[in-house]
């Protein structure tokens, strides 16, 4: 793993801040219920699903929550944003970066695109910041409360590209007190972490939390042929911190100020040359967790930083609410990987040419701001009317060697992207068991792109588009009793329309016009057994027209963008909570996704790797994709978990735990094949934890992917039959200490 000295301040002001550190875990869960749990009871959760402070049971909307013990438990082990992959229904994180650039899916819906620029149909939403760029998603989880994940889409409030649904960070906020965390570990392959976070209250209604994260693991994977190799590849070192400043002088203001700041060096995604055989579905022989021959030895490499920063402001005149949010950010990334994943001269297997390229962000800059007038939410009308602005600035580069530092196709992209929207929403209490919400959003989008370069060295290619939609949200909600709701939604998402400028390879900038997603739900949200049994369920059902999709690799590996006439979906999900005794706990979920292509006229390229196609071509050899399901769509999504608390004398408590997610059976590409797939399979995690002195200090030792199942996640299909994997099996050790 390479080493560099850039940014040391960042690093500096990281660690101070999580050696100073303390934390009240009752703050935290403050911030997270309504109601805490009592005689085993299970706790109200609250949630700003529609841009108010409600229970989750309220919100007409199917949604899931992680935040406390199974927020730690599914982070440990130095995961990153895809920890949350399959733990709740319909949602799958997947990505061909390493630890950036996550591919988020809800219901289905997402976007294979692996380019810098790639628009996605799930917004990220990191406290009250929308994330556009992907690489800006990849954001590390610490000293986070809650996250939320809303299911459909979300057009009204949360705006453009979210058709799919929006997950939501919510960071703990300053107003603890005098109080923090620290939180230190190590675990397999030599890894390092080290997390914690100080709250201080320092008079006049002003507060400061200050926290920060540093993870480091050495590299494990040899790269080349020779045992005797130091191992060269899989180590990373990452660097993150977030400073938070809140003035609350009265009743009425609440302001935060929030700057935070990301480093990041490591190894990019792990390809890997043939690890399957043509007409077999799953990993061959070929594969070995910790090799890999990769052209000279060479490795993968990424370097990634950013800063950010928001303000927040709140002003409640009573009847009235005026509410403020600025956001910028900024960052540069560059990434290098040896894409066909081996060696021409020792395999494994087949490799007809070498792949070896790098993209990079040299510029990128995105401003928010977002303004909101809302009214008292317990009249029988209350209602919110709001407006929002985007701007990006953003700046790519994508090179192709043919040695280790010769260039043989450096390709270049710049673009512009302005977008404004005007919402409102009303909610109109017609007793005190119905209500019905009406929403309304226009959104309007302008792009402007700049590409040249690549393998025909072009000129400067421009390419603009323009677009606006209109988008809304009607809902209703009946409390048949205080512990059922039932509720039904019909809404339409928009997903502004993309630009595809990367020419590393090809000739084409492409493009695809906006889609429009609209979506049917119904549910119930209920309670039972003096509300020791939580259970939601839905079912949905939705059309998208023009629905956009990337059509990647090929024989010409290339990334073009493409719309289909139309794609649809149906399912159901459901999510249980049970407290069998006050110490024993059991949850699970389960949904079913069905999705499906519906265009005769829609062909993709097939793949350049010997793989075996399943659909029909057309006469010049193209895949007709009409009637397949969506790329890194499985059908089945499931979670399970347990938890065991064993009071002990003094004080002291001995917590276990174990928690099981299942990914069904995954095509990744828009045709089907036998090999780029992967069969359904289970990753189980298990932690065991002793509390002292009334949970101030705190022991864990836990195992991430117990059974060590290895599964692939992904596949490349231009040269070989090449793949890349789950992460491995990890066992640690940590000590935390609440102050």
């Amino acid at each position: 793993m390479k080493k560099t000295h850039k940014n040391q301040s960042l690093m500096c002001v990281s660690i101070a801040a999580m050696f100073v550190a303390g934390y009240s875990p009752f703050a935290a869960q403050a911030q997270e219920v309504a109601t805490p749990a009592s005689n085993g009871q299970i706790e109200v959760v609250l949630v700003t699903a529609r841009k108010k402070s409600e229970a989750s049971q309220d919100v007409p909307n199917s949604l899931s929550t992680v935040r406390g013990d199974q927020l730690t438990q599914i982070t440990s082990g130095g995961s990153d944003i895809s920890a949350i992959s399959a733990r709740v229904p319909s949602l799958v994180v997947e990505s061909s970066f390493g630890r950036i650039f996550p591919r988020i899916y809800i219901r289905g819906l997402g976007n294979t695109d692996f380019d810098l620029n790639a628009s996605q149909p799930v917004s990220l939403i990191y406290d009250d910041i929308v994330y556009e760029n992907p690489v800006l998603k990849g954001f590390p989880v610490f000293d986070v409360g809650r996250i939320e994940v809303l299911r459909g889409p979300q057009g009204t409030l949360f705006g453009r590209n979210t058709p799919a649904g929006v997950v939501k960070f919510e960071s703990v906020r300053p107003g603890a007190g005098n109080a923090g965390y620290v939180k230190l570990g190590v675990r397999s392959f030599h890894g390092f972490d080290a997390e914690g976070a100080y709250d201080m209250e320092l008079g006049n209604g002003l507060d400061v939390r200050l926290s920060g994260l540093f993870q480091r693991q050495a590299d494990w994977i040899h790269a080349g042929d020779s045992p005797s190799n130091n191992a060269k590849l899989g180590g990373y070192e990452e660097k993150a911190v977030r400073a938070q400043i809140r003035w609350r002088p009265n009743e009425q203001l609440d302001a935060t100020l929030n700057m935070h700041g990301r480093d990041l060096e490591g190894t990019s995604q792990i390809f890997r040359a043939n690890v399957m055989t043509r007409g077999i579905q799953g990993l061959n022989s070929n594969f070995r967790r910790n090799r890999v021959t990769y052209d000279g030895g060479f490795g993968n490499e990424q370097n990634l930083n950013s800063k950010g920063a928001s303000l927040n402001v709140t002003y409640d005149a009573g009847d009235l609410t005026f509410t403020s949010i600025t956001g910028y950010e900024t960052l540069r990334f560059y990434g290098r990987g040896d894409i066909d994943g081996g060696s021409m001269a020792s395999g494994p297997g087949f490799i007809p040419f070498p792949a070896d390229s790098a993209d990079g962000i040299d510029g990128l800059e995105q401003w928010t701001q977002e303004v909101r007038l809302s009214s008292d939410t317990t009249n029988a009308i209350s209602w919110q009317v709001g407006g929002y602005y985007f701007s990006e600035n953003l700046s790519i580069f994508s090179l192709a060697f043919f040695s280790p530092t010769g260039v043989f196709s450096d390709a270049r992209q710049t673009q512009e992207t302005r977008s404004w929207a005007l919402f409102g929403s009303t909610t109109y209490k017609a007793s005190d068991k119905l209500n019905f919400t009406a929403g309304l959003r226009y959104s309007n989008d302008d792009k402007d792109l700049v590409a040249s370069g690549g393998i025909a060295v072009l000129p400067a290619i421009t390419k603009s588009l323009a677009d606006d939609g209109v988008t809304f949200d009607l809902s209703t909600v009946y409390e048949a009793s205080d512990d059922v709701n039932f509720y039904a939604r019909l809404a339409r998402g928009y997903r502004a329309p993309s630009i595809q400028g990367r020419l590393l390879f090809g000739t084409a900038v492409t493009s695809a016009k906006s889609e429009l997603l609209t979506s049917a739900e119904a549910g119930i949200k209920a309670y039972a057994m003096n509300r020791r049994l939580r259970a939601d369920l839905s079912v949905y059902a939705f059309n998208v027209d023009n629905q956009q999709f990337t059509a990647i690799g090929g024989a010409g590996n290339n990334n073009t963008l493409i719309n289909v006439k139309e794609g649809v979906g149906h399912g159901f999900e459901a999510e249980v909570q049970f407290r069998a005794t006050t110490n024993l706990e059991f949850n699970g979920s389960f949904s079913y996704n069905f999705t499906k292509i519906r265009d005769a006229n829609a062909t993709v390229a097939g793949c350049g790797a010997p793989c075996t196609i399943l659909n029909p071509l057309t006469a010049g050899g193209l895949v007709k994709i009409n009637g397949n399901p969506f790329p890194n769509s499985p059908e089945v999504i499931a979670n399970l978990g347990a938890r065991y608390r064993v009071p002990l004398a003094n004080g002291n408590e001995l917590q276990l735990s174990t928690d099981w997610s299942y990914k069904g059976e995954t095509n990744f590409f828009l045709y089907e094949s036998i090999e780029f797939s992967e069969n359904g399979f289970w990753e189980g995690g298990l932690r065991a934890s002793l509390l002292m002195n009334d949970g101030k200090y705190e022991i864990t030792a836990y195992g991430r992917n117990i059974t060590d199942e290895a599964a692939l996640v992904g596949g490349i299909d231009f040269n070989n039959l090449t793949g890349f994997v789950n992460a491995p099996r990890v066992w640690g050790i940590e000590g935390r200490v609440n102050f």
